[in-house]
């Protein structure tokens, strides 16, 4: 044993950058794979933490007057129940901008259920009655503080000042500003002083359940009970879906690369270990003539290969654990996706190095073992060579390539996988291009949204009109629907008129051309079970809303679970006068300039939001596609690098016939490289082709699971493809062109003698 670990000691020493590069690759995937195990468990979403925390409700609903608790609580499934809460809507200044938010009035001493959780300062207290408790995602995006005052204006226009007291986690509403408004809790007195009609504010109950999963049954009961006085309608369900903050898309893509980065690992572990089977031959052969078994030669192949897979695999365990503990808020992935992820990766690298160990135990112990490459008629490419009158040196690369079938297959399908992910990152690259590029396309065709404060709606059109570089201005207001049959509120987005429509970005069906017609979300259509065609019974504010369903959109808020419609088609109380004007901007146009614009113009009598782009949310996803191309084209290298290595084996003893026939250093040169460019350039182009063929479908597919819809996806422009083959062959190339360099110029008997060390 102790004569095989030095063999092994001094195997590892004389290809210390193919075991390194062989390690780092391994130790990339597992890392790469327990994040995206992470982020794809329901723990990565802190609404768990933030439920059990604040021991929360799994069913808020918005009622236009006081309900009755007692009645509620004697609901079967309902176990406890917080509130009612009177709330307001008010809107906060806060240096210069301006956020809608709620004011929820809440007790000196916490409640049991739906508790906020404070994490800065302290609660509300009767001796500061101007005190303040702030959602902390809110106070972060404005920048609130403990102490910071708040100005808020109640829907009178009148003013008032409150403190920061403290900063509390909630898990009553999703983060914001994907869940507005914003949360503020106030002492039920502040509140009756800063809006004293009743007519201006509603009443939130939350309602706490012995199984979660009888929501849709507690909630329908609900409705009926409660009948017109409900508003709104949601459940846990849908704040859990709101704070996962695109950990899912990333977790799909972080996992889709691992799971393929493994596959075209294990491929490269294979080839590198058969590779080293071959050139270690002579070693083999003395092994068993001084009596080793086949048994134990192949446990030093083994232990030898192994050993580099299932050190990555250990070193790759603790990056993975740190990156998921500090960037994801202190969340590990569980026990169990971790041995699973550990013990999945180590049988694929034995499996990857059993069978080369295998074969290299069958060695028969004859010292003089032939090393050379098997002999046989030329490949079709080698006759396709001879036939255009190649070069001779192009002509004996060609047929060179394919001398070795396995390791050529090996070579060649190692490198196609890496490019096919590769292909397919540069697709999802190219796909958030097209949402910053083309804002329309993904419902986004208004940049700016114009609410009127001090000035009154048609005054406000009639400034958005006038500006330089506004195009269109249309009338619209997000108002929230019940559904009967799902007992459960939903958004619906009233814009433009049937006549006018906003040119949302319809992928299936068509436009709404007509009062009572309407287009939806992939998630809504999902959400409700129905298809283009079909028409939906709704509630909005009491009032009963029929709508038939023309069109699909890509709609990327809320889960795709949006209705979008004319505002003609609602009744007049819900959208005269309209809640907010969208405006589509001219070509070339900024939004900042228009705002700045706007609002002077206004005499900051106008709230002007500028709608964000979902690429803008999604700009860490092309951080993890850089990482992980490098992380590919590792592998690539590790693939390559075996290809040269077994090249420049089979013909360490050609060199000098090379040479006799005539052939120059050069020439030498271009027949290995082109041995090894062959495989190369075969590998690139077919991982391109795949890459290419499958990639929108992947991204639609995504796409059509998050709610957002199909139809989304683009593959990577031709001048991108060019540029990617060009690079990957020319940098593959560069790094064949190396050894051969050197093999060519070297004296045969100082190559000949390392290359059979």
């Amino acid at each position: 044993m102790r004569a095989g670990a030095r063999w092994i000691r001094a195997d590892l020493r004389a290809r210390r950058g193919q075991a390194v590069l062989t390690v780092a690759t391994i130790a990339a995937i597992v890392a790469a794979l327990i994040t995206a195990a992470t982020l794809l468990e329901d723990s990565t979403n802190p609404w768990r933490g933030l439920f059990s925390q604040t021991n929360g409700a799994h069913l808020w609903v918005h009622t236009k007057d006081r309900p009755q608790v007692v009645a509620l609580r004697e609901i079967d499934g309902v176990t406890q129940a917080a509130g009612p809460y009177r709330t307001a809507p008010v809107t906060l200044l806060e240096e210069g901008r301006k956020a809608p938010a709620a004011l929820r009035a809440m007790p000196v001493t916490p409640p049991e259920v739906a508790r906020p959780v404070v994490a800065e300062g302290g609660w509300l207290t009767s001796s500061q009655p101007d005190g303040a408790v702030v959602e902390r995602s809110f106070a972060r995006a404005l920048g609130l503080g403990v102490g910071s005052p708040v100005n808020v204006t109640a829907l009178s226009g009148a003013r008032h000042v409150l403190y920061v007291r403290g900063i509390a986690d909630s898990a009553d509403q999703g983060f914001y500003p994907e869940w507005t408004p914003g949360l503020i809790w106030v002492l039920p007195e502040k509140l009756d002083r800063i809006e004293p009609e009743l007519g201006r504010s509603e009443w939130v109950t939350g309602l706490r359940l012995a199984d979660p999963e009888s929501t849709q049954f507690v909630s329908q009961r609900v409705v009926v009970m409660l009948d017109e006085e409900v508003q709104r309608v949601y459940t846990w369900r849908e704040v859990r879906d709101a704070m996962e903050l695109d950990n899912r898309l990333l977790g799909t893509l972080l996992a889709l690369f691992g799971i393929v980065g493994l596959v075209a690992a294990a491929l490269a572990l294979a080839n590198a270990a058969g590779g080293r089977v071959l050139s270690q031959l002579r070693d083999l052969a003395t092994l068993k003539s001084m009596g080793f078994t086949r048994g134990q030669v192949a446990g030093l192949l083994l232990v030898e290969h192994g050993a580099l897979g299932l050190l990555g695999i250990a070193l790759g365990v603790l990056p993975g654990w740190l990156v998921t503990w500090l960037v994801l808020d202190r969340t590990a992935v569980a026990l169990v996706p971790l041995v699973a992820i550990t013990a999945g990766t180590a049988l694929v690298v034995l499996v990857a190095v059993g069978l080369p160990a295998w074969r290299g135990s069958r060695t028969p112990p004859i010292p003089a073992a032939p090393s050379a490459p098997p002999r046989g008629h030329l490949s079709r490419l080698a006759k396709l060579a001879l036939l255009v009158r190649l070069p001779p040196a192009l002509v004996l690369g060609a047929r060179d390539a394919f001398s070795r079938r396995v390791p050529a297959f090996l070579t060649t399908f190692g490198l196609a996988v890496p490019m096919m992910m590769i292909t397919i990152g540069l697709g999802v690259w190219a796909t958030l291009d097209n949402f910053l590029a083309h804002p329309e396309q993904v419902g986004q065709h208004a940049q700016l949204l114009v609410r009127p404060v001090k000035l009154t709606p048609e005054e406000a059109k009639r400034a958005a009109q006038l500006d330089p570089g506004v195009r269109e201005v249309y009338p619209g207001a997000d108002v929230d629907a019940l559904v009967p049959g799902v007992a459960r509120s939903i958004r619906v987005r009233a814009i433009g008129g049937s006549g006018a429509p906003y040119p949302f970005p319809v992928a299936e069906g068509r436009m709404y051309a007509d009062r009572g017609e309407a287009v939806a979300g992939q998630g809504l259509l999902d959400l409700l079970k129905v298809k283009i065609g079909d028409r939906v019974w709704l509630s909005v504010g009491g009032t009963p809303l029929i709508v038939r369903i023309v069109g699909r959109t890509v709609e990327p808020d809320l889960d795709g679970q949006v209705l979008s419609l004319g505002v003609d088609s609602l009744a007049a109380k819900d959208v005269v006068p309209p809640e907010f004007w969208g405006l589509a901007l001219k070509k070339g146009a900024d939004p900042a300039d228009v705002r700045d614009r706007l609002l002077t113009a206004s005499g900051e009598g106008l709230e002007i939001q500028r709608v964000v782009n979902p690429a803008e949310r999604l700009s860490i996803i092309r951080a993890v596609i850089v990482a992980l191309i490098v992380v590919l084209a590792l592998i690539g290298l590790a693939n390559l690098l075996t290809a040269s290595a077994l090249g420049l084996r089979d013909h360490a003893l050609d060199l000098a016939v090379l040479k006799a026939m005539g052939l120059t250093p050069r020439q030498v040169m271009a027949t290995l490289v082109t041995g090894t460019g062959v495989l190369v350039v075969l590998g690139v182009v077919l991982g391109t082709a795949a890459g290419s063929f499958v990639v929108t479908s992947l991204i639609d597919l995504q796409g059509h699971t998050s709610g957002v819809g199909a139809g989304i996806g683009r593959p990577p422009s031709a001048l991108t493809l060019t540029v990617a083959v060009t690079v990957a062959v020319g940098a593959a190339l560069a790094v064949a062109l190396l050894p051969a360099r050197r093999a060519a110029r070297a004296q045969l008997g100082t190559y000949g003698f390392s290359a059979n060390q």
